[in-house]
């Protein structure tokens, strides 16, 4: 990148992001080279009392149990035991290796910052950063103490200590690239505190190794304030998170000579954090689903934190964080579908399940919704194994509730048995993905049209966080560009918001229709969905160039489907595209068509799997016909697309027909 295009990317960023964020990243980066953080963060930590305080209120055995059913106490001791026997599933994928120390020599933190090259030898071994982070994180200690709080076996117990020894001295306070992020110390910090508290009654947990712990907390403790202006230039999850350690650190060490300052910061930063990143929609600063789980969890975890202290009048959430915190609850739930317990995979999703109290699988949103619907908004849901997060976040009132279906909470479009979320965004903080107009269908818990998800953040090309473009998703894109201007592997600048209004029915079949709308590019595109009272959705995308007549050009403009990867067959009729696709519950069609028309439509259509063209005819694209449930894992996805060529306005039409 020439010194010009990095300039102006600079001002566009100043400009877009604002003065401040920018200016809190400068002031981190000086920090970096000047040696400060190195200077401050290599100050011992002393802890007085010598034990960690216990903070967080426990589920009986028996609430347990009736939640768990057999079946879940069985999939939790089956997890358990791969722990015990040294194998973990990072982002919810296949077992692995337990990985703690390095055959490296360890640096101070600030060296990997100053030289990422440090890093590259760990490279050969790990796809990228994160597999190196995610079991630092200590998420697998919340498996083995469920376990053990359930059977009382002592061997969850020495499991956790064997890696909790391996990990601190292998790594000590600062050393190596587990001290990099705030926010992979503060996730840290909080297992071991909940950990420290569930072992507590085991035999295993020694005065010697409860002091050792305590210890480990303070250290962890006091590595987060130096680097707080970092974790606020980013206006995300960073900064929540490592209130949300600071806080539980100032509560479990009450006798620390920092403690009080410890919670007065993270009280003070984490509702700054909610109420500036939570939009007055209801949607979390990153537009991320995976993203907006992971703030929901930090604000139960704190919740019961509070609830459980003496504390409790000192932390009283103020109005307009709850009235926030309310409104994302409301926001997310609406995005639920009630028969698979999935969300549609928007923005990024870096696998993250910061406390994973349930045996529900990662994509499932059930536990979480319904402990935060209990404890916000005093609705109940079904009962189910979902139920568990919500005992041990201490959630579970006895008075009756209200109960809540989550489909009538939001402004999607509903059938009788499928709905679709319409993405009009208007952006007030960084977008992770380009994708306005993008259309994510549902039918009978099967997600039908779909958003491709994130895959690796920092893998070699074409993989380096590619599934952010506008033409992966299910929307329209013009020349192949993306609807804004990427500007680095997390950084979108020149941001587009899309409008939406309800439109009346045009026939007494419609049950909703809706418009969306961007301008962008000297383009307008306009999406008209509607759908059905036989659930059959109609979709229709009008592209006008803006220019004036005698200044246009031919564009190319492509509209995309990605679809799951089922059984298919394709017609081609005079005048449209009919593709047949084999789901569980029966043939779905999809019919496509086009105006300007051309003579042989079928030779501007392609459908590409895992990247491997199957039909028609386009340019190579590694990336095409992949979704990915979850970071790191991408699985075989079917990916429709239709190209034309023109300087004047297009019209594509879809049909999706669900069978009775």
């Amino acid at each position: 990148m020439n010194p010009f295009t990095k300039l102006t990317i600079a001002l566009k960023a100043i400009q877009q992001l604002g003065f401040q964020p920018v200016a809190f990243n400068a002031l981190y980066r000086f920090g970096l080279a000047t040696g400060h953080y190195r200077r401050v963060t290599g100050r011992k930590s002393s802890v007085v009392g010598g034990e960690l305080k216990a903070v967080l209120p426990l589920p009986r055995r028996e609430e347990l149990l009736a939640v768990l059913g057999e079946d879940g106490r069985a999939s939790l001791i089956a997890e358990a035991d791969e722990i015990v026997a040294g194998k973990i599933r990072l982002f919810g994928g296949d077992a692995v290796p337990l990985q703690l120390t390095f055959s490296e020599s360890l640096h101070h933190w600030t060296a990997y910052e100053s030289i990422p090259s440090l890093l590259t030898p760990l490279y050969s071994q790990i796809p990228d950063i994160k597999f190196l982070w995610e079991p630092a994180r200590f998420g697998w200690a919340f498996t083995l103490g469920r376990a053990f709080h359930l059977s009382g076996d002592e061997k969850y117990a020495g499991t956790f200590w064997k890696y909790f020894e391996t990990f601190t001295n292998a790594n000590p306070p600062c050393l190596g690239p587990h001290w990099m992020s705030g926010q992979e110390v503060a996730l840290r910090l909080m297992a071991l505190v909940w950990a420290g508290q569930v072992f507590d009654p085991a035999s295993a947990s020694t005065p010697e190794r409860k002091t050792h712990l305590a210890a480990a907390v303070a250290a962890h403790a006091s590595r987060i304030p130096p680097t707080l202006v970092y974790a606020r230039s980013q206006q995300n999850n960073h900064l929540l998170t490592e209130a949300a350690g600071l806080l539980t650190a100032g509560l479990s060490l009450p006798g620390h000579p920092d403690a009080s300052r410890w919670r007065s910061l993270g009280w003070r930063w984490l509702n700054t954090g909610l109420r500036s990143q939570i939009d007055n929609y209801g949607e979390y600063a990153q537009h991320s689903t995976n993203y907006h789980r992971l703030m929901l969890q930090l604000v139960l975890w704190v919740s019961a934190l509070i609830r459980a202290n003496d504390f409790s009048r000192d932390y009283l959430w103020p109005h307009p964080t709850l009235d926030a915190i309310k409104r994302s609850i409301h926001w997310l739930l609406s995005l639920l579908d009630s028969e698979s317990g999935r969300t549609p995979n928007l923005g990024a999703n870096d696998g993250s399940y910061i406390f994973p109290l349930t045996v529900l699988p990662f994509a499932d949103y059930r536990p979480v919704l319904h402990a935060a619907a209990r404890a916000f908004l005093d609705y109940d849901l079904p009962r189910g194994p979902w139920d568990e997060l919500a005992l041990w976040f201490d959630t579970q009132a006895a008075r009756p509730r209200k109960m809540l279906l989550p489909r009538y909470l939001g402004d999607q479009l509903y059938g009788n048995r499928s709905w679709a979320y319409f993405r009009t965004a208007q952006f007030t903080s960084r977008p992770s993905h380009a994708d306005q107009l993008h259309l994510d269908l549902w039918w009978r818990g099967l997600n039908v049209a779909q958003d491709a998800g994130t895959f690796l953040y920092n893998a070699e090309s074409p993989w380096d966080n590619s599934l952010t473009t506008t033409l992966v998703h299910n929307t329209v894109a013009i020349n192949g560009r993306d609807q804004m201007t990427r500007a680095g592997r997390f950084l979108y600048l020149d941001w587009v918001n899309a409008y939406r209004q309800s439109l009346p029915a045009e026939d007494p079949a419609q049950v909703q229709r809706a418009r969306g709308r961007y301008r962008a590019g000297g383009i307008r595109h306009t999406r008209i969905v509607s759908v059905c009272d036989d659930d059959r959705w109609q979709v229709a995308d009008e592209i006008l160039p803006l220019r004036m007549p005698w200044a246009k050009k031919p564009l190319t403009f492509r509209l995309h489907w990605l679809l799951p990867d089922w059984e298919w067959e394709v017609e081609n009729r005079e005048q449209r595209i009919e593709i047949s696709l084999k789901s569980p519950q029966g043939i779905i069609r999809l019919n496509l068509s086009a105006v300007p028309m051309f003579s042989d439509l079928n030779s501007q259509f392609s459908i590409v799997r895992a990247g491997e063209l199957l039909h028609g005819s386009a340019a190579p694209d590694l990336v095409r016909g992949w979704a990915s449930p979850s970071y790191g894992l991408k699985v075989p996805a079917l990916s429709l697309a239709i190209e034309m060529r023109s300087a004047n306005e297009v019209k594509f039409f879809s049909e999706f027909i669900f069978p009775k």
